[in-house]
């Protein structure tokens, strides 16, 4: 296992994993537990000062191979733990081993060290939710057609749900973003906070998906665009609000350029997410960019009529047979 210090972005260790999976309820950590356990036997173990930012690796790491948009590669760092590249592991337990022998010195900025997030409570128990600062930075900073493709795709589906009569939300790290000259959330008029009624953890979730349609408290439709940032990162949105609300029956769906279509595909059927309850291939569907545009001019005059059910025509599902 990899021991990665966020943060700092660092890697500080490399732990063996030497007995089976376990559930243990007794308190170890001061704010909070975590149940599913594993026992493990230190093979390499740093200082925050001597570990290996994780910048000093990208010529030797494919996660920072055709990235997105310059943070893109932090998906690949979130979530549940995954297996990882072989050739990735490899170099970084390297590169891990050689620091042992050979420490280099590089200061730590405190604040980032001390800083911690903050567990929530949610149906499953304590959990926590991986911070968005400075994406939204990051995403506004990138004047690419991609971006605006972004901000032009969640205009047409804000639009698309204000019509229709809904009430809209747009992810809160974007209410700034400009399209025809108006900010997303004045454009709409969207509200402070969101009006529904779930635990911390799982609003905190929600109000960061990329557009929603609401009736009253009620979610109609999520819906995350993936055109400048990784499609995993969005689908872990996702998992998160399935994981923490297993009943909760909303339809999901992944807009995305054509030419990702096979990626979205194949991330959303990841042994990650397929192990949920119910799997997320069967929660998530598809929408090209293309039909969704096609599908609106076609419809433009009739959109008071549309029911959200109009949806299925124009998307597919995301399950691979």
């Amino acid at each position: 296992m990899l021991c990665y210090l966020t943060g700092v972005s660092r890697f500080i260790g490399v732990l063996e994993v030497i007995s089976k999976p376990y559930k243990e309820n007794s308190p170890i950590w001061k704010d909070y537990y975590f149940p599913s356990r594993v026992n493990v036997r230190p093979i390499v173990t740093l200082a925050p000062e001597t570990a290996i930012p994780i910048r000093d690796m990208e010529d030797r790491l494919s996660i920072f191979q055709n990235l997105a948009y310059p943070k893109s590669w932090t998906g690949h760092l979130r979530g549940s733990p995954s297996k990882w590249k072989t050739e990735d592991g490899e170099a970084v337990v390297k590169a891990l081993l050689e620091a042992k022998t050979n420490p280099q010195h590089r200061p730590v900025d405190p604040q980032k060290l001390n800083r911690k997030p903050q567990a929530l409570e949610s149906k499953i128990g304590p959990v926590t939710i991986p911070g968005i600062e400075g994406q939204a930075e990051n995403v506004a900073a990138i004047v690419s057609d991609d971006a605006i493709k972004h901000t032009e795709v969640q205009y047409l589906l804000l639009k698309l749900g204000k019509d229709m009569g809904f009430t809209v939300w747009v992810a809160r790290n974007d209410r700034n973003r400009e399209y025809k000259g108006a900010k997303l959330a004045e454009a709409f008029f969207i509200k402070e906070e969101l009006p529904l009624q779930f635990d911390e953890a799982t609003t905190k979730t929600i109000e960061y998906i990329d557009v929603l349609w609401l009736k009253g408290n009620a979610i109609v439709a999520a819906f995350e665009v993936e055109s400048t940032t990784s499609i995993y990162s969005g689908l872990l949105r996702m998992s998160d609000l399935i994981a923490m609300q297993p009943n909760l029956n909303i339809p999901l769906y992944v807009v995305a350029p054509d030419e990702r279509r096979d990626k979205v595909l194949t991330e959303v059927n990841r042994p990650t997410f397929s192990r949920l309850e119910p799997p997320l291939f069967e929660m998530c569907r598809y929408i090209s960019f293309s039909i969704l545009q096609k599908r609106l001019s076609e419809i433009a005059p009739y959109l008071r009529y549309m029911k959200p059910e109009f949806l299925d025509e124009l998307s597919e599902a995301c399950d691979i047979e």
